[in-house]
């Protein structure tokens, strides 16, 4: 009989026991074992990316009926990475913790060996909603003239210095930056006719800054690298069809396109960055106007912009997942990336039993099972007063995926988000490959498998059952059962 690999998960969870070591009916001196790491977190707050079980060969009577099999012959896209935003407000409200429960909670939800393993985070490039002061609006060039750019403060007292502690836990860290406007003096309110425009809420990049604004963002990344602080990735625009957010700029395709193509992509090749540039960076469904319909896709069709343009990034505030397909099956040349879901108060974010599954399906695994690279949520960490954000247009009922007491700065509530991205971490490294599965697939659970680069096979199942379950998952040459507690999340590791 062939060696299998059997988890002794069911036993774990009716005994309590996180680390059993022996397996009961097998011979101590014969058996030879092996670690599959297993996560859990439950809808019902009792589990909370709780590992349970080892794992042993042995020989088991398996039932090819109810065995999903990992497929590594059916391969998709690479997983870059999973994370949250590193905002002004997320890097303030870190800066203000005790030094050893911050470093206690960065370790936990970086590191590679000793943590999660969260790997992408995003940076407004200059002030977005959520900035380390409240109703503070800037950019990094608020005085007119390039000349005069400078990181403020939020980068060089929060951002960055938080940036650098938690690299000292993931050093391959990936950053990701995005502006939520460029500097009001570039502003017009009409492209054609140039009219002054002097709010940041909305308006137009002024064409005759094209290159200014593009020499902004070859500063802003030389800066952050100077600093010591790579940057793998910038959006050109965050949420360029929503003219309403506290801080905004309007910026059509054909807009975004001529930019790329004339400013952005040669400025980025004569400095010398391999930054990818990344187009789109907002909702599914377009905001819901007809002219902006695939957006990304109508830009790529343009070659001399599309040489410069890595692929383009989506947020789930309006549309379906389903976008995604059509984009990919359209440019399956270029990458897709999720960048941006929050939980507040609207969608029940408080409340895990309602949360959990829901960001699970529809943030996490909605994305990565349609070609996205990456997965990364808004704020990493809030205040219990939902900031520091901004005035009117900002987030007031946005929580984080963490949030921390203003009282003490040390009372943490760790929610949905948090463990939903954890799940990704520790299943999926920079680098993986998602692959497919056949056979068994369980009513209500969802599914989501990749190689990694250290050759361990990353398994993530959410099941939306009220009642736990029982199967086998077969890895290669070996099997091994396991059971998914009920509305529950389950990451393992598998060695090969």
């Amino acid at each position: 009989m062939r060696n299998l690999l059997y988890i002794t998960l069911a036993a774990a969870l009716l005994t309590g026991c996180k680390d059993p070591n022996t397996n009961p009916g097998t011979d101590p001196g014969t058996e030879t074992k092996h670690d599959v790491m297993t996560y859990i977190t439950t809808a019902d707050n009792t589990m909370h990316f709780d590992k349970v079980g080892k794992i042993f060969i042995e020989g088991l009577n398996m039932n090819p009926e109810i065995t999903m099999t990992l497929d590594p012959n059916t391969r998709f896209q690479d997983f870059d990475g999973f994370g949250a935003a590193i905002t002004g407000a997320s890097a303030y409200n870190l800066s203000r913790m005790p030094a050893d429960a911050r470093a206690k909670l960065l370790k936990e939800t970086f590191s590679l060996s000793e943590g999660m393993g969260y790997s992408y985070v995003r940076v407004p490039i200059g002030g977005s909603d959520f900035n380390a002061h409240s109703n503070y609006d800037y950019t990094c060039c608020d005085r007119q003239g390039i000349e005069n750019f400078a990181l403020t403060s939020d980068e060089t007292d929060y951002i960055i210095p938080i940036l650098k502690e938690i690299r000292t836990y993931n050093p391959d860290l990936k950053v990701m930056g995005s502006p939520w406007s460029c500097p009001r003096w570039m502003k017009v309110s009409d492209i054609n006719t140039k009219g002054a425009y002097q709010s940041w809420v909305g308006g137009y990049l002024n064409p005759d800054y094209y290159q200014d604004y593009a020499t902004y963002f070859v500063k802003w990344i030389q800066g952050f690298e100077q600093a010591g602080v790579p940057v793998t990735s910038v959006t050109v625009e965050n949420e360029p069809l929503n003219w309403g957010n506290s801080m905004s700029l309007y910026m059509p395709w054909q807009q975004q396109r001529d930019f790329v193509k004339t400013a952005l992509g040669p400025a980025f090749e004569a400095a010398g960055l391999k930054t990818k540039i990344i187009v789109f960076d907002h909702n599914y469904n377009y905001d819901g106007k007809e002219d902006q319909q695939r957006y990304p896709i109508k830009i790529y069709n343009d070659s001399e912009a599309a040489k410069y343009i890595d692929g383009a990034a989506y947020h789930n505030y309006g549309g379906s997942a389903t976008e995604l397909d059509a984009v990919h099956n359209a440019a399956p040349e270029k990458n897709l990336y999720f960048t941006e879901a929050s939980i507040g108060t609207w969608n029940n974010g408080h409340d895990m039993s309602v949360s959990l599954l829901h960001e699970m399906k529809y943030t996490c695994l909605a994305n990565v099972t349609r070609w996205c690279k990456s997965v990364i949520v808004w704020n990493f960490m809030l205040d219990d007063n939902n900031g520091p954000h901004g005035g009117a247009g900002a987030c007031s009922t946005c929580y984080g995926a963490v949030d921390v007491s203003s009282k003490d700065y040390t009372t943490l509530t760790k929610r949905s988000h948090y463990y939903a991205i954890g799940h990704l971490s520790k299943a999926f490294k920079t680098g993986s490959t998602r692959i497919g599965t056949k056979g068994y697939k369980p009513s209500n659970v969802t599914v989501c498998a990749a190689e990694n680069p250290d050759g361990t096979y990353g398994v993530v199942l959410m099941n939306e059952n009220a009642e736990g379950l029982t199967f086998q998952i077969e890895a290669g040459d070996h099997f091994f059962s396991i059971t998914l507690p009920g509305k529950s999340i389950t990451t393992c590791v598998i060695p090969k």
